[in-house]
This record gives structure tokens, sequence and C-alpha cells, in this order.
């Protein structure tokens, strides 16, 4: 494996109940609260009325951003930089999903920085500081919870890129599994395929010997795998809620991931299909990564690890085959899986042509080739589009 240094400060609190714990953790960061949160699901579900309520009995100066968009827009992002820099904000609090979390982070590094906070996300500048902010989930899905990095949508130009600092790890987290009963089934799976991603991009790797890590991210692919059909017909099952929102947090807190160099090109290649048609994210990587695989499957030096994936995450026999046909058969097994839990398949299930695939190759590469699994060319690109039609 590759010499790492490993450091994650965000406190993570699990389990049912736990929200009560935000008393404890939000007085230790300040008074002047900005709560962010999404479209109102959170009114609906009462969530919101449970956190004001701890917030007033802290007797917390409260102010709110609401109407985060899925994929967090900059000029939400700009909203909130605003009004921390107006109020002098000293805390925030998300409430909600991955998309509330990222858009919070991007808030909280903004606020501490003098220029357009988009300078930032397109590497023109660095967060030198952020605001403190601690989470709430609502959402399997992003790991946003326990990690550093956010990806903002700039919808004026049609750019959507990730960004990270050390600066934007959440100071705490509270996850009951409780406040995830009313994602509906769609969301849910959305979610599934982005966890289940997430872990793909750590596990398509060349490094060697990586006995334990693999392991790990295999254990959480079957975990998720097991979980998920029962979960999307019976979705008030607390059990399935807690193994699928837990698997989302260790996809992507980088514990299985130490000492390897993952992939992320189909991140990247996602990232502008939703700049361009704001679909969702997980549902463009359901898409997208069985086509990747496929396509980088044609290479024979990647022909180990999916035979690998095959054998160990779907259990394929072996038996008679030979590698390359293993490999095939494990991709064929996850676009089966995530078509029987209602995952879409095709561009064409959001009604996506090939009228705009050279525009969405050009934000692809615009930092250049990509991946490190196999480097990704702009043909490559083109093609795996291609396949995705």
């Amino acid at each position: 494996m590759n010499t790492f240094s490993f450091h994650n400060p965000t406190k993570l609190i699990f389990g049912k109940g736990t929200l009560e714990q935000l008393q404890a953790e939000l007085p230790k960061y300040g008074k002047k609260v900005l709560l962010v949160y999404g479209g109102g699901s959170i009114k609906r579900n009462g969530l919101y009325d449970n956190v004001i309520g701890i917030l007033n009995a802290l007797g917390a100066q409260i102010y709110e951003l609401s109407g985060v968009e899925p994929n967090p827009r900059l000029s939400t992002v700009h909203r909130g930089v605003d009004l921390c820099k107006k109020e002098g904000i000293e805390v925030l609090l998300a409430v909600g999903g991955g998309s509330v979390i990222d858009c919070t982070k991007a808030i909280a590094a903004g606020a501490k920085y003098d220029g357009d906070f988009w300078d930032i996300v397109t590497r023109k500048a660095a967060a030198q500081d952020a605001l403190p902010f601690g989470t709430i989930l609502t959402l399997a899905a992003t790991g946003s919870e326990m990690n550093s990095g956010s990806v903002i949508t700039n919808w004026e130009t049609q750019e959507k890129y990730g960004w990270g600092s050390p600066y934007t790890y959440p100071k705490f987290s509270i996850l009951d599994p409780e406040n995830t009963y009313t994602v509906p089934k769609d969301q849910t799976v959305y979610g599934v395929c982005d966890i289940m991603s997430h872990v793909f991009e750590t596990y398509f790797h060349h490094t060697p010997n990586t006995p334990v890590q693999d392991g790990l991210c295999e254990s959480v692919l079957k975990a998720v795998i097991q979980a998920a059909p029962k979960l999307v017909n019976n979705l008030k099952d607390y059990e399935l809620r807690e193994t699928v929102l837990y698997s989302g947090t260790m996809a992507l807190n980088g514990m299985i991931g130490m000492g390897i160099r993952g992939d992320w090109a189909t991140h990247n290649i996602e990232h502008a299909v939703s700049a361009v048609y704001d679909i969702p994210h997980g549902g463009g990587l359901a898409i997208l990564f069985p086509n990747w695989m496929k396509h980088v499957l044609k290479d024979e030096e990647n022909v180990p690890r999916f035979k690998q994936f095959a054998i160990n995450v779907f259990g394929i026999d072996p038996a008679g085959k030979s590698d390359r046909q293993i490999g095939e058969e494990g991709i064929e097994a996850l676009r089966s899986f995530w078509n029987s839990i209602g995952a879409p398949s095709r561009l064409a299930d959001y009604d996506i042509d090939d009228a705009k695939l050279d525009i969405m190759a050009d934000k692809a590469m615009v930092y250049g080739p990509f991946g490190n699994f196999k480097k990704l060319e702009r043909n490559d690109v083109l093609e795996i589009y291609r396949l995705s039609l």
C-alpha cells in the first residue's frame, strides 16, 4: 500500500434518539446560528420543530437559509455567505442530506474568504479558514457528514465541481436512522447507488498489498446489496435504514481507503451531466458506472480487479470461465442489481440524447485527463456517454 497519514476530526454521533446531543455539542461553537436546510421536508416530518426547540432552549440567536437545491448552487452559497458576514454568524447547522451539508461547507469557507467563493471551487484560491458547523443528517448517500469534500454547481455557467479543504470537516454529525424514514423510494435508491459508487471509486485501484482495504470495501458493498432490496419495500425498517446510513458514512470518511489512490473518474463524468441537465447525482452514477466498468475492462491490466470484484462481491462462479468473462458477469450483476431496486440505466431515462455529448465531454475535461485506475482522455469520456445513451 502507499504511505499515508490519516486524520478525521469529525465527532460522529450515531443512533436512535441522538438529536438530544445537539444540546451539548452546539454551544461549544457559539450562539449565533445559521440553520441551513432544503425544500421543507424537515418541516413536514417534524424534525425542524424539534431542532428549533433545542436551539431555543439553548438561547441561540437563530437565522435561517432554506431552499438548498439537490445540486447546491453557487447563488445559494452566495446568499449564505452574505448572511454570515452581515449578521456575524458564529456557527452553522446543516439539517438535511448531502446537498445541504455540501452547501453549508461552502458557506462556512466562503464566510472566511474575501473574494468570490467560486475561486475556491475552481482552484484559483484555497480556503484558509471556515466557520464551525455541525450536521443533522436526513439522507444516506453522500458521506458528506464525515468528510471535508463538497460539490457545488454554478448554474449560470453550467459547471459543477468538487472541492475540499482541511477546514471543512463538520465539528459533529448527528445520525439517527429514524430521521431517514420519510425519504421516498426513489431518493433511497439514488442514495444506495451513490454509496456503492463511492466504494467503487476507492475499490478500483492498482495499489499493491491492500487486503484489509479491499475487504472493508467488499463488506460495505455486500451489506448494502443485502439491505437495499428489503429497504425499498419497507422504508421504515429501522435496522435496514441503520445499515444503509452507516454504510454511507463509512463509504466516504476515508476509513476504507487508507493507503489507496482511488479512481474518481466516474464522479467527474457524472458531474458534467448533472451540470448541464440537473439530474439526480445518484441516478447519473447508476447509469454511468457500469458503462465506465465496461470501457476500462478492455485493458488487460484491469481484468484482475474486476475478477476479484465479481467473485467477492456478487459471488460469480468462476468455473470454466476466463478472467475477462468473470469480470463481465460481475458488471452485469451490478447492472441487474441496480435495475432490480428501480435505478435508472440509460440517459434516455432522463430524456437525455446525444445532442450535448460534446459539451459534457468538454466540461469533464476542464482540468485535462483524469482517473487513476485508468487515465481517461476525451474520446474515452465520449465513449462512456455513448454507451450510456
